[in-house]
């Protein structure tokens, strides 16, 4: 570190480096007076510094945040017996699954389980309250954090999130209740709060359960506009977004000030992930399956995504991969409840016909990595996710063509954002 280099220089580095998901975790470990998470000029939800920060606080950052730390599950949860895999990593079951109630499968992403395992948690009186993400009430594209408490709540943020959220925005508030919860979020924000854990002994106290989906990215701000556009639609007028749902994938759906039209799916996203818009974080991402956490719920699409026809009926199938012996536990007594409905147990090598795209993402993770090394960036730290062993079994030009391109990317521009200024209408 630079004796030149100021405190918000390194925090902006995260930033300006493409490295930063939006978690609103640094926000937490600073204080609102010092570092405030909100909309920038880039559409993002991004750190911007706006008191006093030194270089302690910054370094508490850097260790927890996961644009620059992420690791798989915590050690003293990897029982004796339970299973590995190089690209699936730990695991003690999986399963194909779906909510027990036919609305709340019909309603949630896929087959409703994470909605349906909220619930049933608060139901059961296993915790007090769900921290997770729903529909912003002032951005139609971003999330925001939310506690449910009942499990009409936990239906209320039912649907994916493709935008911007903050879920760890306020999590000293919420540890400060000293109650029992569950988390549900992406599995960077997961593995953020895993981070945080080793700085805050209250997260492993409070923290029963922590859910996550197999997550391939979120959209770009830019990328949300680019559709609009695409679909006819003036981004200014739009009032209110659900990505997917009321179905499997279900309609994307715009409301504007002058109705509301439905696309489907693949119209948002495109017909492979060689059309997603993804920052650059997701595409360097070392861990899309959720390794942390002790359930991840995964889409079930041959191949990795959804056709027009056959997915018009679809009522949603999830793939639940349990990881901890809680997680186990819970899928069980969710099932037995009548929660859930499983349908047969599977293993690794289906979901990667199911998520194919996550199985190439984590052979290519470490050598992108690299890349960023080449170029003088920040390289996300990694532990317990087996993304070296993985690249060892590739060819060596498969490792080279991967290295290089992150490096030309980079020089071109396409892995770095802005320093962060807030966005003012």
């Amino acid at each position: 570190m630079s004796n030149e280099t100021t405190p918000g220089e390194r925090l902006y580095a995260i930033v300006e480096q493409g490295l930063c998901i939006g978690c609103g975790l640094c926000q937490s470990i600073a204080g609102s007076d010092s570092i405030r998470v909100s909309k920038t000029v880039t559409g993002y939800l991004q750190p911007v510094v706006t008191g006093e920060l030194d270089h302690a606080t910054v370094d508490r950052i850097y260790a927890a945040c996961p644009g620059t730390r992420v690791e798989g599950l915590p050690e003293r949860l990897l029982e004796a017996d339970t299973k590995q895999d190089n690209v699936w990593g730990p695991w003690r079951r999986m399963v194909r699954g779906w909510a027990g109630d036919p609305e709340v499968r019909f309603e949630g992403s896929t087959g409703g389980v994470l909605t349906a395992l909220g619930a049933y948690l608060l139901e059961s009186k296993r915790v007090d309250f769900i921290l997770q993400v729903k529909t912003s009430a002032t951005e139609p594209s971003f999330g925001e954090p939310v506690l449910s408490f009942t499990g009409a709540e936990v239906f209320e943020a039912a649907g994916s999130r493709y935008g911007p959220a903050a879920p760890l925005l306020d999590i000293n508030e919420v540890l400060d209740r000293r109650q029992p919860f569950a988390f549900i979020a992406k599995p960077c924000d997961i593995s953020a709060l895993r981070n945080y854990a080793r700085q805050d002994a209250r997260v492993d106290e409070l923290v029963k359960y922590w859910l996550t989906m197999v997550c391939g990215g979120y959209g770009t701000p830019q990328g949300t506009i680019e559709f609009y556009k695409r679909v006819g639609i003036d981004p200014d007028e739009v009032t209110a977004l659900r990505y997917r749902g009321r179905g499997c994938p279900g309609p994307t759906r715009v409301e504007t000030t002058g109705g509301a039209q439905e696309f489907h799916y693949i119209d948002y996203w495109g017909e492979d992930e060689t059309t997603w818009t993804l920052p650059f974080r997701c595409k360097i991402c070392p861990d899309g399956i959720g390794e942390s956490a002790d359930i991840a719920a995964a889409d079930t699409w041959i191949g990795g995504s959804p056709n027009r026809v056959d997915s018009v009926d679809d009522p949603g199938v999830n793939a639940l991969i349990a990881r901890t012996r809680a997680g186990e536990e819970l899928i069980a007594a969710a099932a037995t409840d009548g929660a859930l409905t499983l349908d047969y147990d599977t293993v690794p090598d289906t979901l990667s016909v199911y998520q194919p795209h996550q199985v190439n993402k984590k052979y290519a993770a470490w050598a992108r990595h690299q890349g960023l090394a080449d170029s003088g960036r920040i390289v996300p730290q990694t532990e317990r996710l087996r993304i070296r062993q993985l690249a060892d079994e590739l060819p060596a030009a498969a490792i080279r063509f991967q290295r290089e391109g992150t490096r030309q990317r980079v020089e071109a521009g396409k892995a770095s954002e802005p320093t962060p200024q807030t966005w003012k209408p």
